[in-house]
């Protein structure tokens, strides 16, 4: 075991980073825990399931070799609305021409070509747009009825097999889950994976099919990604266990303008409720083919960061990137640049988080506020389920936390918590073994030395979910670390 890595980041975001032919090796993905990422994404819209399987597995080897609980996210594709083929492979739509969708599978030309979805051609009116290969043809409908869509090319130009269509205006009769997505999610829950992002969420029914599906078994993240998703993200939200800003379709379905003020106001959902929040899609883009970022990339990552998200992910940067380690590297460096500002506390509270009226709600802002007020070096949280970590959590405390818990399932799921680190260690009978575990674990993980203070959390009685009812002060002592580093 490598025990350097037993101490914490020393920054609270995290970093979730893409696997993909450029980092499943062991040796990169050991690589990229080092320079920083804190749980890795695998990307059920590409590859094999054997593949896959090999990923997880040299994640988990990882796990076992630095002592670290590392979360695992399964990323589902979701359903991806394509056109037909064309005579010639590919065709020009002119600028201000009419072009036509149908339901003929001959090959297409610069006049039409076949869309594939008979779903679509009932729910289309006048007036809404067609986004084709990323929004870089735009056709507005003219006429639709149930064989042909007539529209105008508002933004013409090439147009060749198999390219995406996006429909912003309209909520899309498909679920969110295809059969290959179903196939994908009994693969993720058989490998054990810690979340399952989906895809394509354009209702709560969507989230709550998938949860049924899941079993009980790992955390479901709903990507928000469809405008359809931003009317009822209130509904969505309460039934996910944490939400993904999946800026990349939004950025298409809606004016690029749009996507920034919407981002912070699905960051400040999910922090209300105390649910995990990713920041995803083109963070470090440019470091795909260049060993530094740009300056506006910076900017990027460092205002998710102020938000107080809880995640920061790489996508193609980690995944099929010619510097993986170094895009890691520099996210790092960025997130912990921000956290180290003096005016950092004053942003990321500006997000006002009441507490329910319950006692666990109270005694996690009690520990934020005591953070506040006295120098702390970290709070000890124990749980079973990780309902208290995300509470203290959801209060952005100035402290780092330290969560102990007795199951591995858990210590992985939080570790895509804003300010967590979890240890999976045995359970605690008694409030003396409490205080004696939170003492010796925190000398281990390097939460403080002789003189710090800390914050117990836990509930009475011990291994009784969901009775966070105490919070305790503890000083370490120069015989205590002592007797640790004999």
């Amino acid at each position: 075991m490598d025990v350097a890595k037993l101490d914490p980041r020393g920054r609270k975001v995290k970093i979730l980073a893409t696997v993909g032919p450029a980092s499943r090796s062991p040796e990169m993905l050991e690589k990229l825990f080092r320079a920083g990422a804190d749980a890795f994404r695998v990307n059920m819209s590409h590859g094999e399931h054997a593949v896959h399987a090999e990923t997880i597995a040299a994640i988990r080897a990882l796990e076992r070799k630095t002592g670290r609980p590392i979360t695992i996210l399964c990323d589902l594709q979701g359903p991806k609305l394509r056109v037909g083929k064309f005579k010639d492979g590919r065709a020009v739509i002119r600028h201000s021409g009419h072009f036509t969708l149908d339901r003929n599978p001959e090959p297409g030309d610069e006049t039409r070509v076949q869309l594939p979805h008979p779903e679509l051609f009932g729910i289309l009116r006048p007036g809404q747009r067609l986004l084709i290969d990323d929004g870089k043809l735009r056709l507005r409908v003219i006429r639709a009825d149930e064989n042909e869509i007539l529209c105008s090319a508002e933004v013409g130009g090439v147009i060749s097999d198999r390219k995406g269509v996006n429909v912003p205006d309209a909520v899309i009769p498909v679920p969110a889950m295809t059969e290959k997505d179903r196939r994908d999610l009994a693969f993720a829950v058989a490998q054990g994976a810690d979340w399952i992002a989906l895809s394509f969420v354009q209702r709560p029914e969507d989230v709550a099919e998938a949860r049924r599906l899941m079993g009980g078994h790992g955390a479901l993240m709903a990507k928000i990604e469809k405008p359809a998703a931003i009317s009822r993200l209130d509904e969505i939200l309460e039934l996910a266990d944490g939400l993904m800003v999946a800026r990349g379709d939004l950025g298409v379905e809606l004016n690029p303008e749009q996507v920034p003020p919407l981002q912070k106001r699905i960051v400040e959902k999910a922090r209300r409720e105390g649910k995990p929040v990713v920041v995803a899609t083109q963070m470090l883009e440019s470091m795909i083919e260049s060993p530094t970022p740009t300056r506006a990339e910076v900017s990027d990552v460092a205002n998710a960061v102020y938000d107080g998200a809880d995640a920061v992910m790489l996508s193609a940067e980690t995944a099929a990137g010619a510097w993986p380690e170094e895009a890691v590297t520099i996210m790092d460096r960025i997130a912990s640049e921000v956290e180290n500002d003096p005016g950092y506390a004053a942003r990321v509270h500006f997000i006002e988080t009441r507490p329910d009226p319950t006692t666990a709600d109270a005694l996690a802002e009690a520990c934020a506020s005591i953070a506040r007020t006295v120098p702390i070096a970290g709070i000890i949280v124990f749980t079973g389920s990780g309902s208290t970590a995300r509470r203290v959590a959801r209060e952005r405390p100035d402290a780092p936390m330290l969560v102990l818990t007795p199951s591995v399932i858990t210590a992985r799921k939080v570790g895509l918590l804003w300010g967590a680190h979890a240890v999976a260690t045995k359970d605690i009978g008694s409030f003396e073994e409490m205080i004696a575990k939170g003492k010796r674990m925190a000398l281990r993980h390097a939460f403080g030395t002789a003189g710090s203070r800390l914050i117990a959390l836990a509930g009475v009685p011990f291994g009784t979910p969901g009775s966070t009812n105490l919070l305790h002060m503890v000083t370490l002592t120069g015989d205590e670390l002592a007797k640790h580093s004999g």
